[in-house]
């Protein structure tokens, strides 16, 4: 067994035949332990770009993720729109979003709804960070686990300037953004 991976050559034989089978990414932890993956604490997250970037996987497995209880649903939005847009609509040159990811779409009069499509998304965090500066913060940058493939070395953590990246249990890979609560 190595004594700094606590990995067993018979489990890494094993991990390497799944691999080679197709079946995914391994994960390596200690024997008899819980399995970790990596995963982006939003509390602690500057929207730095660095996760569109870094990651080993591109696009990024980093991923814009929205918190519906907490959104505003403005017509104004900070994270849609360039500072100083001229006009409120969807047009290219009005969108913050440098792949057009997010997608405003009107329900009523003022209100609209905006939704991240996740095939587009690079993780840059540019509307991440327009939602905390003009809004109520509803948008959140979140490692995908479907995408991820858990390098036990993760690029984005070793270069995250706010050390946001934490190893985290399979069954709390999410590190969700609630509303605060009341009273």
């Amino acid at each position: 067994m190595n004594k700094e991976t606590g990995i067993g050559r018979r489990d890494f034989i094993r991990a390497a035949a799944v691999l080679a089978a197709g079946g995914g990414a391994w994960i390596a932890t200690q024997s008899g332990a819980e399995r970790t993956v990596w995963q982006l604490d939003p509390a602690k997250c500057q929207q730095c770009g660095r996760c569109a970037t870094t990651c080993v996987l591109n696009p990024s497995a980093v991923k814009c993720v929205h918190s519906f209880e907490i959104c505003g649903y403005c017509d104004l939005c900070g994270a849609y729109l360039q500072p100083g847009a001229k006009v409120r609509d969807s047009g290219a040159e009005n969108e913050l979003c440098p792949v057009a990811a997010l997608r405003r779409t009107y329900i009523e009069q003022p209100f609209y709804q905006y939704t991240i499509d996740e095939n587009l998304c690079i993780g840059c965090g540019k509307c991440v960070k327009g939602c905390g500066q003009f809004g109520n913060g509803s948008l959140y940058l979140q490692v995908k686990r479907g995408i991820c493939v858990n390098c036990n070395e993760c690029a984005i953590a070793r270069n995250c300037p706010a050390d946001a990246y934490r190893r985290v249990t399979v069954h709390d890979a999410y590190l969700l953004k609630t509303p605060p609560r009341q009273g």
